[in-house]
């Protein structure tokens, strides 16, 4: 009688991560999820454990949250997963003003990003990455 339920966003055998708010610009964030893109998710974690910038942390936990859905959600094995895709968006900007000489304002812009992480389980026929 209701609505039918919702086509899933993820193929079958993806799981995927969504993490929200993360306190950088996109242009900044992207640049890390650049660097795990393609790789086998144990790789990923470790370059990101090892990465200068400071969001690289942040990044590291959405994707070891990322790991855990997959095993304990959908009973994919952890040795095998590769991350597929990290996709980065915009979010809110906090609009902030700082004072200037003769009574005028400048505007500062604090920016805020998303990031979406999907792994999949890499087949035995595909090489690692």
């Amino acid at each position: 009688m209701g609505q039918a339920k919702n086509k899933g966003r993820t193929a079958e055998g993806e799981v995927r991560a969504y993490g929200k708010y993360f306190r950088t610009s996109p242009q900044k964030l992207n640049l890390v999820a650049q660097t795990i893109r393609g790789k086998n998710a144990g790789r990923a974690m470790v370059d990101l454990q090892f990465s200068k910038r400071r969001i690289a942390q942040d990044v590291r936990k959405l994707l070891q949250s990322a790991v855990a859905n997959a095993e304990n959600n959908h009973g994919l094995d952890v040795d095998r997963l590769i991350v597929t895709t990290a996709t980065v968006g915009k979010t809110m900007i906090l609009k902030r003003f700082h004072a200037r000489a003769r009574g005028r304002g400048a505007r500062i812009e604090k920016k805020f990003s998303n990031l979406t992480i999907v792994v999949k389980e890499q087949n035995e026929e595909q090489g690692a990455v």
